[in-house]
């Protein structure tokens, strides 16, 4: 039996691990959990759900983050959400021609990434124009997911994204 290439799961933070909702609604992480200068001062951080790392784990993807947060996701969001160091997404670079308008900057960059392979791309941000852009210039497997920014990674998002691997790997 052949065996099946993990996807990468290139993704976001803001909006999808950390929502932009009500902040009641959320499990919060402690802060004390990483003692870190740099991070005081940012709220944000106290919305981090400390279960999401073991449920994207689960997954079992190779992880990449996709956001702005570059490699400061490693310090700062990866231990409070249980996750170890990943790979980061370049960002974006003014000196390259982006494509069409309106096409987000992660777009091209996780396409080359995934080089062919299988990929979900897990973002509060994706848009038609880079499902249709992914769709025409892309042969592999690929799922952009897009998540609610004001709930953030929920349970039916868990259920999508294990439903395209368990689809993905039969097919």
């Amino acid at each position: 039996m052949a065996s099946v290439e993990r996807p990468f799961l290139f993704l976001d933070v803001d909006g999808p691990l950390i929502p932009f909702g009500s902040s009641t609604d959320h499990p919060q992480a402690a802060v004390t959990e990483v003692p870190a200068p740099v991070d005081r001062g940012n709220p944000l951080l106290t919305r981090l759900d400390p279960a999401m790392g073991p449920r994207l784990m689960a997954l079992r993807c190779r992880l990449v983050w996709a956001t702005t947060w570059m490699g400061a996701a490693n310090d700062l969001v990866a231990p409070r959400v249980g996750l170890p160091s990943l790979p980061v997404l370049d960002g974006p670079d003014s000196d390259i021609d982006e494509g069409p308008r309106g096409l987000h900057w992660k777009t091209r960059r996780v396409v080359e990434w995934a080089d062919g392979r299988p990929f979900i791309w897990v973002d509060d941000e994706i848009t038609a124009i880079d499902r249709f852009w992914v769709d025409a210039t892309r042969t592999g497997p690929s799922l952009l997911h897009r998540v609610d920014p004001a709930k953030g990674l929920t349970d039916a998002d868990f259920s999508a994204l294990a439903d395209w691997i368990s689809g993905t790997a039969a097919g």
